[in-house]
């Protein structure tokens, strides 16, 4: 509660009071005598007042004191309304304003989901072949490469890969050297016990492989990114036969997008969305920071912000750094080997709508599409780059919450330096979000999406950052004035916000719409 006195519910008002009211009036000598009528009854006084006529100018003044004492009574009683009213508020940021969900419930279209009854889940277990009850054909090891989300794609895609050869996969080791070097193991972040019984029916899911041939040397491959069903089902399985074991080195994006067995594509959701699941300590914890978020039924927006060190430095984005801090970035860009481009231009990227959103232009955005300022906003991304952070967001949308202000120091503990299990309390709270607005259409952007369609379209916000960019740009030129920009900018996402959309398919893989960004169809149908 604010410690401000009104918060406290009393007041303390302070004015002239008004003792006697003064008037002349002129008698049958010519003389005035002012304010001393004793020998005349209170009665006829107030009759005088009461008549217009002669006594015209008394009347009315008289008549404007009785307004002024009646408008400072009715004030005195607004006052103490408004009192009763902010004092049920909890929050230091909300003084002097209406319950949050007073203020969300006069345009609850931003909160809407736009989900269909004519659209749901078609993955069902048993209209799938179930696993080939014949001997494995083989061992899979497979290093799962990436951040926490570009691994649980990969590691979805390994599952319907042993599908398609009839292979015994082994539990999928992670990646320990990427950007946050986080040392955590497949047990360490997901439930596998819940991972290998819910996969039992298609394929087997071993924690080590079996004696008969631990001693056997894998045969170690790449497998070719985006490839179709029958190069694992008929060149790969060759090499399996033949080897006994294979150990693949990367994950991601081995599985064409397109252009799989329908069956196959509902295994890659039901290992995504349902067996990959978090540890109970995580899951726990993760809602738990929803529910503190969602008190007294409010919404919130997760924010996917991405302006962290790592994705500006590997895209080349500077927009509102300093000189200092953009050759901070440059440097890590060529310090980093596996980042094959090295010389970007920021300014062209931005303008192609290929940066994350700044601060700023992220709270622009909402203010355009109309979300209050009192709304809550979980940023579900790591630390925000620059010695300006997220003042500029801030100032707009001051109810700014991270999952390390929402959870307490002990909650937290045996979570911290392991990077990948705090995404994953991100994720779910991105999950949960009334709404889910990315500014980058990275891993956790696309996983989220997907996930967040899946479940029933809930309201997912997907910028159109090459004309936003256009437009803000011309607003802060004069070339726009704030309506003519607010009104633009909400027109252009009409179809923007998760409505059913078909996945788009293009000649090439990296163009076309990402399997796990949105499943529809494969693992969506028309009723």
């Amino acid at each position: 509660m604010s410690n401000s006195p009104l918060a406290t519910g009393t007041i303390t008002t302070c004015r002239r009071p008004i003792d006697s009211v003064e008037y002349a009036e002129e008698n049958g000598n010519g003389k005035v005598n002012i304010g001393h009528h004793k020998h005349r009854k209170i009665s006829s006084s107030v009759n005088a007042l009461m008549r217009p006529g002669r006594y015209l100018s008394r009347w009315i003044f008289g008549a404007l004191i009785l307004l002024m004492i009646s408008t400072m009574f009715v004030k005195i009683i607004l006052i103490h309304l408004f009192l009763r009213v902010n004092a049920t508020i909890t929050s230091h940021h909300d003084f002097l304003q209406l319950p949050r969900h007073v203020m969300h419930a006069q345009n609850s279209e931003i909160w809407a989901n736009l989900g269909s009854d004519k659209f749901y889940k078609c993955i069902d277990r048993s209209s799938i072949k179930t696993k080939d009850k014949s001997m494995s054909n083989g061992y899979i090891l497979v290093h799962a490469n990436g951040g926490l989300n570009q691994m649980r794609s990969g590691i979805s895609d390994m599952v319907a890969v042993a599908k398609l050869m009839n292979a015994s996969l082994v539990l999928p080791m992670l990646d320990h050297k990427s950007f946050w070097t986080d040392p955590s193991e497949f047990k360490d972040i997901f439930d596998w016990q819940h991972f290998r019984k819910s996969l039992e029916d298609d394929i087997e899911v071993l924690e080590s492989l079996p004696p008969s041939v631990a001693n056997i040397k894998p045969f170690v491959k790449a497998p070719v990114s985006w490839s179709k069903a029958s190069y694992y089902s008929r060149d790969i399985l060759k090499i399996l036969k033949r080897q006994r074991v294979l150990e693949f080195t990367h994950t991601d994006s081995r599985l064409a997008n397109n252009g799989i067995p329908d069956s196959i594509q509902k295994l890659r959701c039901h290992a995504m969305y349902e067996a990959i699941r978090f540890t109970e300590k995580i899951e726990q914890l993760g809602t738990k920071l929803v529910n503190r978020l969602k008190e007294n039924g409010e919404p919130y927006i997760a924010l996917h912000l991405r302006y962290e060190k790592d994705m500006l430095a590997f895209t080349g984005c500077n927009h509102n750094l300093t000189e200092k801090e953009a050759e901070e970035l440059r440097k890590l860009r060529y310090k980093t080997k596996h980042w094959k481009e090295k010389r970007i231009n920021g300014t062209e990227r931005r303008v192609l709508g290929l940066c994350p959103m700044t601060p700023r232009e992220a709270a622009i955005f909402l203010e355009a599409m109309e979300y209050p300022s009192n709304t809550k906003i979980c940023i579900v991304a790591g630390d925000t780059f620059g010695k300006n952070g997220l003042k500029a967001l801030q100032e707009r949308y001051p109810n700014v919450y991270y999952h390390y202000n929402l959870a307490t120091e002990e909650e937290l503990k045996p979570f911290m330096q392991r990077h990948n299990q705090l995404a994953a309390l991100d994720y779910i709270l991105a999950l949960h979000a009334d709404v889910f607005l990315y500014t980058y259409d990275g891993n956790m952007a696309k996983a989220v999406r997907g996930h967040r369609l899946f479940q029933g379209f809930w309201k997912t916000i997907n910028p159109d950052k090459q004309n936003f960019v256009r437009l803000i740009d011309e607003m802060d030129n004069k070339k726009l004035s704030w309506k003519e920009f607010a009104s633009q900018v909400r027109l252009l996402h009409v179809n923007r916000t998760g409505a059913p959309n078909v996945r788009a398919v293009a000649h090439s893989p990296k163009q076309e719409e990402n399997f796990y960004a949105n499943p529809f169809p494969g693992c969506i149908c028309l009723r």
